[in-house]
């Protein structure tokens, strides 16, 4: 009997030991560079991301330039967001630009159909973004109404922006208070057209890309990067549709839109109050985003072996149930250690497929879905993803080191997934960074690590975890969840090793 219960120990203790083990190899044998825009964000008009978001009320104490909020702006300088995407969403395709230019009080005021229903006063219009995008040294990305508006709607706003000429449009921003042009690059042609942006079958929504794609004109010095609508999550038949019937030439990009969920769309669940099995599923819904990025890459390949068109996901992250006693059309909702385990194994994912995925847009910037900042009043706090953004702001335009990765399961009942995930890239002054996820939340794990043709004399890191994996900041304890120094790693026997926490986002530093 003694001697049974010591085999059976001795299994355990064996099981345990392979499920804290994992093996990274890191090689510098790319010319592939990750693109910054995959640190993207999204800002549309619903619940409080532009109105008590961005843009305050003029009689609100906080810092302000016009009524841009100066502190969520400083906050959004130092992770050097590369792009910001605006006015939506499904707000795009009913949003008409002309009623958010001149003197705001002569502004027409609009019904936001898609959110809430509420009263739109167009007080935060193109001048307003645009002196907003230049305060955060970001480029805009601007989606234009396929699904209500025209043609001409669409190329006038274009001419608007970014003809250096005499026409009737530069005299009119001329009398709005900008003589030259914003030189605007990134352009959206609609926005869910197989959804709320229209209802339409790919094979319409093609040919109405050629047809407004084509009047959305490069004037000199200011070449439009077109991106067309794209698949929702699997629908792989919008992507072949799309790559047979529209000419690599005409669109810079297209977009995939995929959304992390815990449960499904009738039931999404809480932000905050979830159990491990939630917890698992989120995960498991996150890591989709691997096979959904393989997929439609390979479909583009097919038709774009030199892979010209980027694959654009411009609206990801994970969507839960609003906050309880919110507007259910505002999409309020908290951001605990879970969200920022999602949103790094996600940058991890874009990085692993630079190749193709050339930009990307979190949903939603401020208090809106996964935002990177919430706010009360004058009140503001960073979120856990937001800093993640901010550790992993040094792969933007980095060197691409691919890696292959042997890792141990994270396993809850009959269901598995890998526990560890990492991408890696060195900076211009040689310094290489490896980012790694351990979704485990109970178990630390180590991870040997080779690094082929990559030398480094000193190893630094940061760290983000907590107690719960439900734990979040809130206006009380802002600080409960921010990144503090790592020790885990050092070099042993010419390898890299590193001790993961359970439920961990680390980033490494090798100089």
């Amino acid at each position: 009997m003694k001697k049974w219960m010591l085999l059976l120990c001795a299994c355990i203790t064996s099981h345990t030991y392979a499920q804290q083990a994992a093996t990274l190899s890191v090689s510098d044998n790319s010319n592939l560079t990750i693109n910054r825009n995959i640190y993207g964000h999204f800002s549309e008009h619903l619940g409080h991301c532009i109105y008590n978001g961005f843009w305050v009320d003029s009689s609100l104490h906080v810092e302000k330039q016009d009524r841009i909020r100066l502190d969520i702006v400083k906050a959004l300088q130092k992770i050097h967001i590369p792009n910001l995407r605006w006015p939506g969403g499904c707000f795009a395709d009913e949003y008409h630009w002309r009623d958010g230019i001149g003197p705001r009080g002569s502004r027409p005021k609009m019904v936001n159909t898609n959110w809430g229903g509420v009263t739109e006063d167009n007080s935060f219009g193109t001048h307003e973004f645009l002196e907003l995008c230049e305060l955060l040294h970001c480029q805009p990305y601007i989606t234009g109404n396929v699904g209500s508006g025209t043609v001409e709607e669409m190329s006038k706003w274009v001419e608007y922006l970014n003809f250096d000429g005499v026409s009737p449009m530069t005299a009119q921003r001329a009398a709005n208070g900008h003589a030259a042009p914003w030189k605007v690059q990134f352009w959206g042609v609609g926005n869910e057209s197989w959804g709320c942006g229209g209802n339409m079958t790919p094979e319409y929504y093609a040919d109405q890309y050629r047809r407004y794609a084509s009047f959305a004109k490069n004037y000199p010095g200011s070449p439009l990067l077109k991106i067309a609508s794209g698949p929702n999550a699997d629908d792989y038949n919008w992507t072949e549709v799309m790559m047979k019937q529209v000419p690599n030439w005409m669109m810079w990009g297209m977009s995939l839109h995929y959304y992390t969920l815990a449960g499904d769309w009738g039931h999404k669940g809480s932000a905050t109050n979830f159990d491990e099995q939630t917890y698992f599923s989120a995960l498991k819904s996150c890591l989709h985003m691997e096979d959904l990025v393989r997929t439609h890459s390979a479909i583009m390949d097919r038709y774009d072996p030199a892979k010209k068109v980027a694959l654009v996901v411009d609206e990801w992250g994970i969507w839960t149930d609003v906050e309880p006693g919110t507007n259910p059309g505002f999409l309020y909702q908290q951001n605990s250690l879970r969200d920022a385990l999602i949103a790094a194994t996600t940058l991890n994912i874009f990085n692993n497929h630079c190749d193709r995925v050339r930009m990307a847009n979190l949903a939603q910037t401020i208090n809106v879905l996964q935002a990177l900042i919430l706010t009360d009043k004058e009140k503001m706090l960073l979120t856990p993803t937001y800093h993640v953004f901010d550790l992993y702001q040094v792969h933007q335009d980095a060197h691409y080191l691919p890696v292959a990765l042997n890792s141990p399961d994270y396993t809850l009942g009959k269901e598995k997934i890998p526990a560890v995930n990492a991408s890696a890239s060195k900076d211009s002054t040689g310094t290489v960074h490896i980012s790694l996820v351990n979704l485990d939340p109970a178990h630390a794990i180590t991870v040997s690590t080779q690094l082929a043709g990559v030398t480094y004399k000193t190893i630094s890191g940061k760290v983000i975890t907590s107690a719960k994996f439900n734990d979040v900041n809130t206006f009380d304890q802002p600080n409960k969840i921010v990144p503090q120094d790592f020790k885990g790693a050092s070099k042993k026997d010419g390898n890299l090793v590193v001790t993961l926490p359970a439920k961990s986002i680390v980033v490494l530093e090798l100089k």
